[in-house]
């Protein structure tokens, strides 16, 4: 295959993480390496929505040194800037995708790479059907990134183990906050996950790595009812008296209703999601007209997914890897594809990057499997464990200005 030339294009999009710039720090690696390809790389502000207005920025001479991409790498949020948007089915609306071919030969574009989760990864399925059969090639590869972890065809995706990783170390320290009073109480914790537990999950690590952990977890995996979770609070109860839950925002009833869902303005996002919260609060009640006890509940909201300080280098070092290996994929002749982690067997934790069809990845969400979650449904089984522990392991060197981390402004 002959070598296709010309420049780059890369955008973030979704909810931000922790880890996504060192993704994007991983695409301008491999474009510095790919010169002879890649003359030039940009960055969309705003995603794809922002480059539809002409909102783009030379990249490679921001980073033209590794102390800067360092810098990125541990920079919280997304650096160019994020957006929602949902691209029409090409078939139905060509003339969309006729607009951005336009805009992307104007810039010599021939490479484009998005970094994000499921939504995203429709958005490089529906170019990528597109530019099959039209008369401009391009390559367009996907590069993961969600700390729900919910991408399909992939052991997990950058952003989760640092989300994770701040999720456990929090549980740990309210666990021991909650330990020093004997009046009974119950602490509920609300995390993020509206479709898959997998971060609430990993409220489990600091129960299995120092021997004190959450009392309950719940995911949205299995269905919720208030009958069994009385059950397991008077369990819990008679073990100690000060208890802590963990749940997913999207826990639901049996019949498949969000438990928050009656606390909720009913409004959805551009992809037809419903904004969820409030779950913590409706158990929060039931425990105060149930049980009579001091109780307390809140979101970890945000810190979840931008908590920098409390990074996964194992999570920051695989999305820097995922995308360098992104663009070498793409100048080897890859399109349409997602890079993602595949784990080698064995006791001692590794993944490789391989590369999967994206049509079969967009708009699929990968639950926690029932092997994770234990029979009562309210905990994370020993296998659960040995998945998610090697996830949230290493720690960076945060480089500090005056008390503070220095972050990377594009």
């Amino acid at each position: 295959m002959s070598q296709l030339k010309g420049n780059a294009l890369v955008g973030q999009s979704g909810g931000p993480t922790a880890a996504i710039n060192a993704s994007l720090a991983g695409v301008i690696r491999g474009v510095l390496a790919h010169r002879d390809a890649i003359p030039e790389l940009y960055g969309m502000r705003n995603g794809i929505e922002g480059f539809r207005q002409g909102d783009v920025v030379s990249l490679l001479p921001l980073f033209d040194g590794e102390n800067k991409l360092r810098q990125l790498e541990q920079t919280p949020a997304a650096a160019l800037g994020s957006c929602r948007k949902k691209l029409p089915d090409p078939k139905k609306e060509p003339a969309f995708y006729e607009d951005l071919v336009a805009r992307f030969k104007e810039k010599n574009i021939r490479y484009f790479f998005y970094i994000g989760g499921n939504d995203s990864m429709d958005t490089v399925a529906k170019l990528s059907a597109y530019l099959a059969n039209a008369d401009y090639e391009m390559r367009v590869v996907g590069v993961p990134k969600t700390i729900d972890n919910d991408l399909a065809d992939t052991d997990h995706t950058p952003g989760f183990g640092s989300a994770a990783k701040y999720v456990a170390v929090t549980l740990s320290e309210i666990v021991r906050d909650c330990a020093v009073y004997r009046v009974p109480a119950v602490t509920i914790v609300e995390i993020m996950g509206r479709d898959a537990g997998w971060l609430t999950a990993s409220a489990a690590l600091p129960g299995a790595i120092n021997g004190e952990g959450v009392d309950l977890i719940y995911l949205p995996e299995r269905p919720f009812t208030f009958e069994r979770f009385t059950e397991d609070l008077k369990t819990a109860f008679l073990k100690h008296p000060n208890l802590v839950v963990a749940i997913s925002e999207g826990i639901r009833s049996p019949e498949g209703r969000y438990i928050g869902e009656g606390a909720q303005s009913g409004a959805l996002d551009a992809f037809g999601h419903k904004y969820l919260a409030g779950a913590g609060k409706v158990l929060e009640s039931f425990v105060k007209e149930t049980f009579g006890c001091k109780v307390r509940s809140f979101e970890l909201s945000l810190p979840q997914r931008c908590a920098s300080h409390l990074a996964s280098d194992t999570d920051l070092t695989e999305a820097a890897k995922l995308g360098d290996a992104a663009v070498g994929a793409a100048v080897a002749g890859k399109t349409a594809v997602m890079a993602a982690l595949e784990r080698k067997p064995g006791d001692v934790y590794g993944c490789e990057v391989v590369f999967r069809p994206v049509d079969r990845i967009a708009n699929a969400i990968r639950r926690v499997p029932d092997e994770f979650i234990n029979d009562r449904g309210n905990g994370i089984t020993p296998a659960g464990i040995a998945y998610l522990a090697p996830l949230i392991r290493g720690e960076r060197k945060v480089e500090y200005r005056d008390g503070l981390p220095i972050h990377a402004i594009i």
